[in-house]
């Protein structure tokens, strides 16, 4: 049997739909009169959704997708339960989330997509053992399902601290940004890493600065996590070691875009425009979040940037929708996952634009933060970019799923 990689897809579509619809919500809130829902709640489900059922689901199925396509005798069913006990997870928590914050329910389905993340974790590398080991997309999948794991330890410190009612401002911060850093620097940047290397099926043997690159952001990825928590009084050798680790992954990023620019030429070439744009987009994304990265080891400027909520939420979406989705996005097209039409490049173009748009207006709000001047109709701007960004996902969504076909095995 073969995994529906449509079917599934599908899913992954209408759920950054909702994460979008969840984002225009919580801006209406912020720039309007609107009762209902509590807005702490509503930012908890977006962002645990955005997590599991847009993110995860994706890097499950086309991960899958590529075990599928290297191994002869490959076993779908364990994955199949996985992936559906974490979409029922990430359902779980969009709802009760919004419903009742942290509560017993909400707390139940995030714990159990942890259980989930770490059966999927176990079965893939298990599995990778299959696959030819020259294949560079191997050590990085490996690495994406260890950092997946990684991540979930600063969830369980978070709940022991709230189970012993034994809460230190800090150490909660410091376990927060622990999860966050592990999923996006960690599980979420590695697979895609993965994906891309597994689309162009580079080898170790193709130049050996493929597999280096891996094993640089592999070292650089541990002590790169202290970038998150620099507003800390931190060790002197502890923040020397933050430093290198920042200068390791811009070295290791440059070098490795100049390389697959010199020897992939004609597969950048024969992209379609909109897809080869969007690569662009991202890596142009990528490159500045690591410069931006390296420049908060400077104590002022990450004392500053970690003081003003526009700056951080700036950076997130720019790892998480500049880099993370539009890449996946990018992957689910370049395979022909879904045929690309002429109404799918409009509704790309547009959320890409969006994404933009909203980057470019966090940046700012977040930079006039530091002189506390208010720029006039912020808000409203902001609620109009976030209704820009779903009429993009949503144009995309639409029309990639008049594309697939219903009538293929589950």
């Amino acid at each position: 049997m073969k995994l529906n990689v449509q079917f599934w897809l599908k899913f992954s579509l209408i759920n950054l739909c909702i994460v979008a619809s969840l984002g225009v919500l919580m801006r209406y809130k912020i720039g309007f009169e609107f009762p209902f829902f509590n807005q702490k709640n509503i930012l908890h489900s977006h962002s645990h959704f955005a997590f599991a059922g847009w993110i995860t689901h994706t890097l499950m199925i086309v991960m899958v997708y590529y075990l599928q396509d290297n191994i002869d005798a490959f076993n779908l069913n364990k994955y199949k339960k996985v992936i559906i006990a974490n979409l029922i997870c990430a359902y779980g928590m969009l709802i009760f989330f919004i419903i009742q914050g942290y509560g017993m329910v909400s707390i139940f389905f995030s714990t159990a997509s942890i259980f989930a993340s770490y059966a999927f974790g176990y079965y893939y590398i298990k599995d990778l053992k299959k696959i030819d080991s020259d294949l560079v997309a191997i050590n990085w999948f490996r690495g994406a399902a260890v950092f997946n794991i990684i991540s979930s330890f600063g969830t369980f410190y978070l709940a022991y601290m709230m189970a012993t009612k034994n809460i230190i401002q800090d150490l909660y911060l410091s376990s927060i940004y622990y999860f966050l850093h592990f999923q996006y620097n960690g599980w979420f940047f590695f697979a895609c890493m993965g994906l891309f290397f597994g689309f162009l099926k580079l080898k170790k043997s193709d130049n050996p600065f493929y597999y280096t690159s891996f094993k640089l952001f592999a070292i650089a990825c541990i002590p790169a996590y202290f970038l998150s928590i620099l507003w800390l009084k931190i060790p002197i050798w502890i923040y020397i070691i933050t430093v290198i680790a920042a200068i390791i992954q811009v070295f290791a990023w440059f070098k490795l875009v100049f390389i697959i620019a010199k020897e992939q030429k004609e597969f950048l070439k024969n992209l379609v425009p909109i897809l080869r744009y969007i690569l662009v987009f991202v890596s142009l994304a990528l490159s500045i979040k690591l410069i931006l990265q390296l420049g908060s080891t400077i104590p002022a400027l990450s004392q500053l940037a970690f003081g003003f909520r526009p700056i951080v939420i700036a950076y997130l979406h720019l790892v998480l929708l500049a880099v993370i989705s539009l890449f996946l996005l990018f992957y689910i097209y370049v395979n022909h996952f879904v045929t690309i039409n002429k109404n799918i490049k409009k509704g790309l173009f547009i959320f890409s634009i969006g994404v933009f748009l909203n980057e470019l207006v966090l940046a700012i709000q977040g930079i006039t933060s530091f002189s506390y001047t208010i720029i006039p109709y912020v808000n409203e701007l902001l609620f109009a970019i976030a209704l820009l960004l779903l009429l993009g996902i949503g144009t995309t969504t639409f029309y990639s799923i008049k594309k697939v076909k219903n009538n293929a095995d589950l």
